[in-house]
Order: C-alpha cells, then structure tokens, then sequence
C-alpha cells in the first residue's frame, strides 16, 4: 500500500528545511540571494520566499539554482 501523501503541517515543515538547506548552500558558495537569483535568472523576491519557505519551486527552477550555485541540491530528504 502506498504512503499517504504529507499533510499541510508536514509540507509547510518540508519546504522550510528546504528552504535551510538552500540558504545553506548558498552561503557556502560566498552568494548574496541577489547573486544567486541573477546568476539563476530568476527574481530575487521570489528566491527569498524559496529560502523562507513560503514558495514552491518549479524543477525548472531548481535546475538553474544548481547551475548558479555550481553544486547539487539535495531535493528529496
């Protein structure tokens, strides 16, 4: 039988660790969210809610914080 899929409280709990480890990783790379959201050609706005936990990301989207960070993002955990 398949897992149920994560309730609210677990999907808001999920995308804010997310979100952490972006922040993470980003620091690591020596970035400013500006930095990063230019290199990735994405809004810095929208980032900063990525970092926060207040926004969903498209795989697309994902992809090019990779690229603009020059490592692998750990999506699942």
């Amino acid at each position: 039988m398949p897992a149920l899929p994560p309730d609210r409280v677990q999907l808001d709990e999920r995308r804010q660790a997310f979100g952490d480890r972006l922040r993470s990783a980003r620091r690591e790379a020596g970035l400013t969210q500006e930095q990063l959201a230019e290199r990735a050609g994405i809004d810095r706005a929208a980032y900063s809610e990525l970092e926060r936990g207040q926004r969903d990301a498209r795989l697309s989207t994902l992809l090019r914080i990779e690229s603009a960070l020059g490592a692998r993002l750990d999506l699942v955990r």
